[in-house]
């Protein structure tokens, strides 16, 4: 079991995905100091309030390279340990704002510290974030059957397109690659997909459905 988002793009021999769990909230999150919660209701409010050159944590460089095109004089910094480590350094005043995943302050039990979700117009979140996908042993009709029940088709679908965009790219997990697929109907996707120069001075945007 696997947070998708951290998948290659090219599973191991010997191995495919067997089921995908329903998607959570999808998007980057930003986290303020103290405990603040929902706060913040556009990206313009996130400007005005942290200012031009803000300190983020964050040592992803897809939200960096993105992060840099709304904030070109904010400072980024990696940020280690498990998220109870990260927010109490962020309380103590070491960075003006994290940026996480939605999903992983939802399942943790953080959702009260979300200042604001990123819309993907500002920060299109990593492909398959959200997604927790359940890797078998490649053509385990056994196991396959046993956690179809779980498999939910919608998700799936948004992930098979997400992971075929970055294959495409030839792109992995230290590329400047966003890609969001959304289900319209049970028939219709819709992708919109970001890559980034790793300093933020150029990106290119696509929009798809099919």
């Amino acid at each position: 079991v696997h947070s998708a988002k951290d998948m290659p793009a090219a599973l191991p021999d010997g191995l495919e995905i067997g089921g995908v769990l329903p998607r959570e909230n999808p998007l980057d999150a930003v986290v303020l100091p103290g405990g603040v919660g929902r706060t913040i209701s556009t990206v313009e409010d996130l400007v005005a309030r942290l200012g031009q050159s803000p300190s983020f944590g964050t040592g992803s460089v897809r939200r960096i390279a993105q992060l840099a095109r709304l904030f070109p004089a904010a400072r980024f910094t990696p940020i280690r340990g498990n998220l109870d480590t990260r927010l109490r350094k962020l309380d103590a005043g070491e960075y003006d704002a994290l940026i996480l995943a939605a999903a992983g302050l939802t399942r943790l039990g953080f959702a009260s510290r979300v200042a604001l979700a990123l819309p993907a117009s500002a920060c299109v979140p990593a492909p398959g974030q959200g997604i927790v996908a359940m890797e078998i042993r490649e053509g385990d009709g056994t196991l396959r059957r046993a956690i179809a029940p779980t498999d939910d088709a919608g998700a799936r679908a948004a992930l098979e397109a997400e992971r075929a965009l970055v294959a495409a790219l030839g792109g992995g997990c230290q590329t400047p690659i966003g890609a969001l697929a959304s289900p319209l109907d049970a028939e219709t996707l819709e992708l919109v997909a970001v890559v980034v120069a790793l300093d933020g001075s150029r990106a290119v945007h696509g929009h798809a459905r099919g």
